[in-house]
């Protein structure tokens, strides 16, 4: 099992340049079905062996894509979220950065009348090891298949972290980049519940960072899990009112702050770790004594 993407995922990446077509051939070459791409105008060529299409819609009906993986430059990514959504495509994974706030307030309120689940924007994607499955921009040489599931804002720190269990021989089921803009489609509270229903994963590791609340909603969901959570929250040194790294990442009151979300994870029975050095052997000592290793 693995959340979100599995063997049977195939995916379309709309934005189908140099980008789209790089991490096409990485996905391939990890294993992943990527079937298509789509870039308007561009349709009937062939780029880097990759059928390139003029719309999502006829990659749902000609090579029944149900993953789109969305490299569309900012002004245009909100109509192209929209645009996977109109075509029934259940998983949308945007890795664009930039998509002004307005955009996707639209583009959340637009997929609230839809089936479609938004993994994103400015993330890393998603990745399901042992099912080959990969639809993002991570690195697929720190990963391997185990019990683990990685939720984060933070495209270095999931790979950081990923990097870190292999070290120590933990295996990882499904990693996934919630993004770390203001608003974004899953939260990290409905990921964790991903993977709280996922059978084949058995901890998870939750990297946030300061600005917004998700990770005191998260919290909340974590009184409730069966499975222990390992945390680490980025950005305890930041000045409020400065916004580090991502456009999400802004102290705007005391909610925002590293000290109230370590609070609210450590109150909710999460191991929170102060450094992100010491994710990996946390975990361990957490597996271990809970005797999942």
């Amino acid at each position: 099992m693995a959340v979100l993407l599995n063997e049977n995922s195939r995916v379309l990446i709309q934005g189908f340049g140099g980008a789209g077509q790089r991490e096409a051939a990485n996905s391939l070459a990890f294993g992943t079905k990527v079937v298509c791409g789509v870039t308007p105008g561009r349709g009937g060529q062939i780029m880097n062996d990759v059928p390139v299409l003029n719309t999502v819609r006829e990659g749902v009906e000609q090579y029944e894509a149900n993953v789109s993986l969305i490299f569309v430059p900012a002004p245009f990514a909100a109509d192209a979220i929209i645009e996977a959504a109109d075509a029934g495509i259940p998983t949308a994974i945007c890795i664009t950065e930039g998509i002004p706030t307005l955009d996707m307030i639209k583009v959340k309120s637009y997929l609230q009348k839809s089936t479609t689940k938004l993994i994103g924007p400015n993330c890393p994607g998603v990745i399901s090891v042992a099912e080959r499955a990969r639809a993002g921009i991570m690195p697929v040489d720190v990963y391997t298949p185990g019990n683990v599931g990685v939720i984060s804002r933070s495209g270095t720190l999931v790979y950081e972290s990923v990097d870190q269990l292999t070290r120590l021989g933990i295996g990882q089921s499904s990693s996934v980049g919630v993004g770390g803009d203001p608003i974004i489609g899953t939260s990290q509270q409905e990921a964790l519940a991903l993977f709280e229903q996922d059978t084949e994963t058995a901890a998870v590791v939750l990297i946030g960072e300061i600005g917004g609340t998700a990770e005191q909603e998260a919290a909340e969901y974590i009184k409730e899990m069966s499975k222990p959570v390992v945390s680490f929250i980025a950005g305890a040194t930041a000045p409020p009112g400065r916004r580090m790294g991502h456009a999400g990442a802004i102290i705007a009151g005391k909610a925002g702050t590293a000290t109230a979300k370590q609070t609210a994870l450590r109150n909710a029975g999460a191991t929170v770790v102060e450094s992100p050095s010491r994710i990996g052997e946390t975990m361990l000592e957490v597996l271990q004594s809970e005797g999942l290793t």
